[in-house]
């Protein structure tokens, strides 16, 4: 079941600092001078005016509300607001006629209708609701710059930690030993093999070092890092590690965060079994939608590796700061799956504006 609209401290205080003056100027437009000498007109007009003005305050919330959820993207802003201005003031005049048409109708206190009373009580009640739509949408705007800007940090301070823990990995004991020790072996066996993962090796760490600041990075560019990546850990596990990479030419200059691909094959590698009987395999793709599929056979190692998740959470924290919908983290019995959204390069410095 929907929950009703909780209207906020500041939203609560501008209606009670607003309302009660508004309505004693109604008041005075339809009675004029009798609301001095009688006073009926304080102890029910004034208190039925209020009324109906708080159903109306409440519904301009929640449309309101309604609007900014549906255009929260920081594009649509100006698309709601111009929506939100028309609709506004629509409903305010056909509640200040509603208003005026229940006090002429059931003939309230012998009120008739008077159209001049209608433009005065339009007018009135217009100024007051520009008033306080303008302080909501002030509060609002300023809430909103608040929560990016700690977005921001949290993300600045994700960043880092990505950064270190990439360097750290590629420059860890464990990594340079592995791969010292098999550039060591081919040396002697095969000299051609030998060159050609030095190469690759050179490969990994100048991409490395390029990008591991930037913050998107294109399909082309990240598959051929992620190739000489491959070509290091297929060098030493073999037939045990498989990747296989499917993507059009028509994708190539999408962009997504840089080395994603890297940190989603390194954890396949972290934290599954590699053995030639019970192979890892790695698939890379996009669907139709322009996802880009990232996917693993589980099989997961029964002794638990440790893991910080900074990497996973750096990729949705960015593409989160990008207003980018549709990252996911799919996993069951069989796979292990990470759906990356796909960003159009035109768009690129659209983008990079939004991050710090």
């Amino acid at each position: 079941m929907k929950r009703l609209l909780k209207p906020s401290k500041l939203q609560w205080y501008a209606f009670l600092a607003t309302m009660p003056l508004s309505a004693a100027i109604i008041n005075y437009i339809l009675f004029e001078r009798a609301i001095y000498h009688e006073f009926i007109y304080w102890t029910f007009s004034f208190p039925l005016i209020f009324l109906l003005g708080y159903l109306a305050w409440y519904f301009h919330l929640s449309v309101g509300d309604w609007l900014k959820r549906k255009y929260q993207e920081p594009g649509q802003f100006r698309t709601r607001l111009i929506i939100e201005i028309i609709l506004i003031f629509a409903l305010t005049s056909f509640c200040t006629y509603i208003l005026i048409w229940i006090f002429a109708y059931f003939r309230i206190l012998g009120y008739s209708w008077d159209p001049a009373d209608f433009q005065q009580g339009l007018l009135v009640c217009c100024s007051f609701t520009l008033l306080i739509h303008t302080l909501y949408e002030a509060d609002y705007t300023f809430l909103r710059y608040r929560e990016s800007a700690e977005e921001r940090q949290r993300f600045l301070q994700m960043s880092q930690y990505q950064e270190f823990d990439s360097m750290k990995n590629l420059v860890n004991p464990h990594f340079l030993f592995n791969c010292l020790n098999t550039l060591s072996s081919l040396i002697s066996e095969d000299r051609d093999k030998a060159g050609k993962f030095l190469e690759e090796l050179s490969k990994v760490y100048r991409y490395l070092l390029r990008n591991n600041r930037e913050t998107l990075s294109s399909i082309q560019d990240e598959l051929r890092f992620i190739r000489s990546y491959y070509e290091l850990l297929k060098t030493r596990h073999e037939n045990a590690l498989e990747l296989n990479i499917d993507i059009d030419d028509r994708h190539l200059n999408y962009m997504i965060p840089s080395l994603s691909l890297q940190l989603l094959v390194e954890n396949a590698v972290k934290h599954n079994i590699i053995l030639t009987d019970r192979p890892l395999i790695i698939d890379i793709f996009v669907t139709d939608g322009d996802r880009l599929i990232v996917n693993n056979n589980l099989q997961r190692k029964i002794v638990n590796v440790k893991s910080n998740r900074v990497g996973l959470e750096n990729i949705r924290s960015k593409y989160r700061l990008l207003n980018q919908e549709g990252f996911q983290v799919i996993e069951d019995e069989r796979n292990y799956t990470v759906v990356l959204p796909l960003i159009w390069h035109n768009n690129i410095h659209q983008f990079i504006n939004a991050l710090p």
